[in-house]
């Protein structure tokens, strides 16, 4: 399990490579939920995402204990996370992704300079083409989310939102592997366990919540959803600390995504993946409960194909006025 003692060292390792990233507002959206939202906006972080903490985190204590080359097996925004600070730190990275991977993703960590390897569709896949580079290049792997360095990374979420939203009642946080929600839950509930932590996942991905109401972990090993982040499974650590700390986890279809997305772009002008939308999707369907006070929304993320924003777009047949628009790509 994580500590706050661990959290605040990750603060303190971070502090002169990631953003502070800012809560953005919306008078039209607390209008539509009667709350005072907060967007925190972890999709103006460095690298696009949330991923840069925790992979900094870890990679920094790996470079520590002498690591000569990294190896991490991503959808697409971990390895990005990996391939900048590997970069950054002079170390060579190799970064296993899905034969379907994020175009936008994937040249992203090229040109980082990381190596791509192309691997299956599953996280499974990835991971056991990992291990085996791992030993191939006597690397050392830096693991998406099931890792207490990874972890207490994406915790200064957490620490942050704390700092800038004064006495938040709800914090909603996007559940894909688990790290991100695993490391925020630790802070916000060590520090002031009445707010109310939600986890959000897509219905056609909710693996965390079918593990929740059998007890024991499930795992989804294909998932048929827009939310590509949400693809990541395998939470033998992130599990137990989502049972510990998390109240409540709520499920969203692919048309609540796809218009949280869509509100995203139009009114607040914010590229939010669909991945880092699904928490907006959950507040904006009414199936976050809540009393009218600070609701925080994490959207977790913002690396997208331009190619996607168009297809999401035509989805919804918007017609080209009032407080529509249309785009060309």
């Amino acid at each position: 399990m994580i500590t706050i003692k661990a959290l605040n060292e990750a603060r303190v390792r971070l502090h002169n490579t990631v953003h502070v990233t800012p809560v953005l507002t919306s008078r039209t959206l607390d209008e539509q939920t009667s709350a005072s939202v907060y967007i925190k906006s972890e999709h103006l972080q460095k690298t696009g995402s949330f991923k840069i903490r925790g992979a900094t985190n870890c990679v920094m204590i790996a470079k520590d204990q002498g690591a000569r080359h990294l190896v991490a097996a991503s959808s697409g925004n971990h390895g990005q996370a990996v391939a900048f600070v590997a970069r950054e730190l002079g170390i060579p990275a190799t970064i296993v992704i899905p034969e379907n991977a994020n175009a936008a993703k994937e040249e992203a960590i090229r040109n980082y300079g990381a190596e791509v390897v192309h691997v299956g569709t599953t996280s499974s896949e990835r991971l056991q083409h990992a291990e085996q580079l791992v030993e191939q290049l006597n690397a050392t792997f830096i693991p998406p989310y099931d890792d207490e360095a990874v972890m207490a990374g994406q915790g200064t979420v957490g620490l942050e939102i704390l700092s800038q939203v004064h006495d938040p009642e709800v914090v909603i946080v996007p559940i894909g592997g688990g790290g991100l929600i695993s490391g925020i839950s630790t802070a916000i509930k060590h520090i002031n366990p009445k707010i109310k932590v939600i986890g959000v996942e897509p219905e056609n991905a909710s693996d965390t919540l079918k593990s929740r109401k059998a007890g024991q972990r499930i795992t989804i090993d294909r998932a048929d959803t827009i939310a590509d982040g949400e693809h990541q499974r395998q939470v033998e650590m992130t599990f137990p600390i989502i049972e510990e700390h998390v109240d409540e986890i709520i499920t969203v279809s692919e048309e609540e995504i796809r218009e949280a997305f869509i509100f995203y772009l139009s009114r607040m002008k914010q590229v939010v993946e669909p991945s880092g939308s699904v928490t907006l999707a959950a507040l904006r369907s009414g199936k976050v409960t809540h009393h009218g006070g600070n609701v925080v929304v994490v959207a977790s993320g913002g690396n997208l194909d331009l190619r996607a924003i168009k297809r999401f777009v035509e989805q919804k047949e918007l017609p080209c006025s009032g407080s529509s628009f249309c785009l060309d790509v």
